[in-house]
């Protein structure tokens, strides 16, 4: 059993700052990738930024050059830095990784959501 969670969401001003983190626990083998994801209101779920084993990142385009995905592979633990915020930033987001259980078994992971609000 594999469990994500997510830490550091709450309420921002527009152009502010926060972090969020999220913790993998159970059995796990290795993670292929890990990162995050959004649900607007009214909106389908979203890549915001993932962070592969290899290192390799992808990022949504309205986020590139605001946000910052960092993993620390020893503690299974992915992190989202979230500079120059904005209220279209607003959601839940979600914490996601790709993880092999055991060698041969893989499975698609998500956390339960924390929630970003950016408002004055």
């Amino acid at each position: 059993q594999v469990q994500l969670v997510e830490s550091g969401g709450g309420l921002v001003q527009p152009g502010g700052s926060l972090r969020l983190s999220c913790a993998a626990s159970g059995t796990i083998f290795s993670i292929v990738d890990m990162g995050w994801y959004r649900q607007a209101p009214g909106k389908e779920r979203e890549l915001v930024a993932t962070r592969n084993s290899g290192g390799g990142t992808k990022y949504e385009d309205s986020v590139k050059g605001r946000f910052s995905v960092s993993r620390e592979n020893a503690k299974n633990t992915v992190n989202l830095e979230m500079n120059s915020l904005l209220p279209e930033d607003t959601a839940v987001y979600y914490c996601y990784a790709r993880l092999y259980s055991t060698p041969h078994a893989w499975g698609d992971y998500w956390g339960k959501g924390t929630l970003v609000t950016v408002s004055s």
